[in-house]
């Protein structure tokens, strides 16, 4: 019996470049070009439409560092530090 396994569309994350330590969530968001406002960015967080590492996430102000991952309306995005100068 062959078995087939197919990766999924929408598994990789779209890479989140900062040039920080951390980020703030509702910053994140907004560095992603995933909502054009903060206040919009907002509404989502506390709504609970937003994920962050596979949990939902209420804080706007959460920091996230490199390797962490958010998601929202099905589309993934993942931290990472610039290492150039």
């Amino acid at each position: 019996m062959k078995v087939l396994v197919r990766k999924q569309g929408g598994t990789e994350a779209a890479p989140v470049i900062i040039h920080t330590e951390f980020i703030r969530l509702d910053d994140a968001i907004k560095f992603a070009n995933a909502l054009p406002s903060g206040g919009m960015a907002k509404q989502v967080i506390q709504s609970g439409a937003v994920t962050v590492n596979g949990e939902i996430c209420f804080q706007r102000g959460k920091k996230l560092y490199p390797g962490d991952r958010f998601s929202f309306q099905g589309k993934q995005y993942q931290i990472y530090i610039h290492e150039g100068r």
